[in-house]
């Protein structure tokens, strides 16, 4: 996920820990007794930052997407031991097709707070959920000239999804005192429409300032914009809104990643599933949900499989990466019916694949992965994908979208 990129320098900080056993970890939904459904739908209070005083890092990340482009907006709030805290802005947008050719940038942010719980403020930056019917998040930012100005909005369809009590998995073995947290809930289809203006780079000349007397400081590896538009506009787009809170170190909560989102005219399904190290007895985390175009369940599970296909080698850290990707969801239906569901898809286009220590020096890099087998990768892509859902064994959805998919490696399982 990208809050890794955000926090390279507590991925290193420290080795793995002992292995705690089965009772260290209580996933999401645990708690659920036998037949109890295991989903709610998402209150204002639950889109609250949590803002604890300790170790934390939460995210709000706003996807988007229409018949051309796809990227997101992410707002990074993290805590240290209580003492420091710091806010980022990350941004990607490429078209769907040529999701190599992207806008990518990452701003620290100054004077950063969040109002009322749900909205966040920094310079230049506003995020503000409506206050009314609390189903509209709008995002104005303008932090940085390669995506000069942002103005996007996303509007909550149907039902919100949180699994569990508060869709937590607790971390450590005193039930009645966790060390560590892992939280998700999600909008998992929206309406989104926006403007987005990016700037071409060029390397400044000498002393040349920006017409106000401030001398120009871009990025000069950056020479040009790898998106071809400077300019454009969502229009009828579709979107999804996930809310995260990792109250623990990245690597000693996750050694690996999965997440999909996919959206059509008629469906969207996100999974989020992640897989702990052998120190939490290498536990398998995964939630996922298809709703339909008015954002109805058609079905919300704890119970998935993904698999990984016709995988080959990445010779430069030794990860195995898939070429095609399957995910399998099980569970019932509203009615109390079986239903499957099942996505596919070939990834021809992989939008950039990112080595999230590549900015941590080669000694240290050595010597965490090592003594760890810390060694993060993100695997990013953008391709057309098959759904088809059964129920009672019969097939009632067939159909093809657009997805958005990450594969993340951290450490050995």
């Amino acid at each position: 996920m990208w809050k890794l990129v955000q926090s390279g320098l507590s991925v290193v900080a420290g080795t793995a820990e002992p292995e705690y056993g089965p009772d260290s970890i209580r996933p999401v939904g645990s708690e659920l007794k036998e037949g109890e459904k295991c989903y709610r739908d998402v209150t204002r209070d639950d889109l609250k930052f949590r803002d604890p005083d300790h170790t934390n890092i939460e995210t709000m990340v706003f996807y988007f997407e229409d018949n051309v482009h796809s990227g997101f907006a992410q707002i990074i709030h993290s805590n240290l031991m209580g003492i420091h805290t710091n806010a980022q802005f990350t941004f990607k947008v490429f078209k769907k097709d040529e999701p190599e050719k992207y806008v990518w940038t990452s701003t620290k942010l100054e004077n950063a707070k969040i109002v009322d719980g749900t909205d966040f403020y920094a310079d230049n930056l506003s995020i503000v959920l409506d206050k009314e019917k609390g189903d509209t998040y709008t995002i104005n930012s303008s932090v940085t000239p390669k995506s000069e100005v942002i103005n996007l909005k996303l509007v909550h369809v149907g039902e919100g999804v949180i699994f569990g009590k508060d869709g937590t998995t607790y971390y450590g073995t005193d039930p009645e005192n966790p060390w560590g947290s892992m939280r998700h809930l999600f909008w998992p289809r929206c309406r989104a429409t926006g403007e987005i203006i990016c700037r071409k780079y060029r390397q400044p000349k000498e002393d040349e300032t920006d017409g106000n007397g401030e001398f120009l400081d871009w990025d000069s590896t950056n020479e040009k914009l790898k998106i071809s538009e400077e300019k454009f506009e969502i229009k009828n787009g579709l979107g999804m809104y996930v809310m995260a809170m990792q109250g623990m170190k990245p690597h000693h909560a996750a050694a690996a990643w999965d997440f999909l989102n996919y959206q059509s005219n008629s469906h969207s399904v996100v999974i989020m599933e992640y897989t702990t190290p052998p120190s939490y007895n290498t536990t398998t985390v995964s939630t996922a949900m298809v709703v339909d175009k008015d954002g109805k369940p058609v079905l919300c599970t704890l119970n998935n499989k993904t698999e990984h296909l016709d995988t080959y080698k990445d010779e430069d850290c030794g990860w195995m990466v898939p070429r095609k990707m399957k995910y399998t969801m099980e569970g019932v239906n509203s009615e109390g019916k079986k239903t499957t569901a099942v996505v596919t898809a070939d990834l021809q286009r992989m939008s950039e694949r990112v080595d999230v220590m590549s900015e941590i020096p080669q000694l240290v890099k050595n010597i965490v992965s090592g003594i760890a087998g810390t060694r993060p990768y993100i695997y990013q892509y953008s391709n057309s994908m098959e759904l088809k859902v059964y129920v009672e064994g019969d097939e009632i959805i067939n159909e093809k979208g657009y997805g958005y998919n990450e594969t993340t490696f951290i450490s050995d399982i």
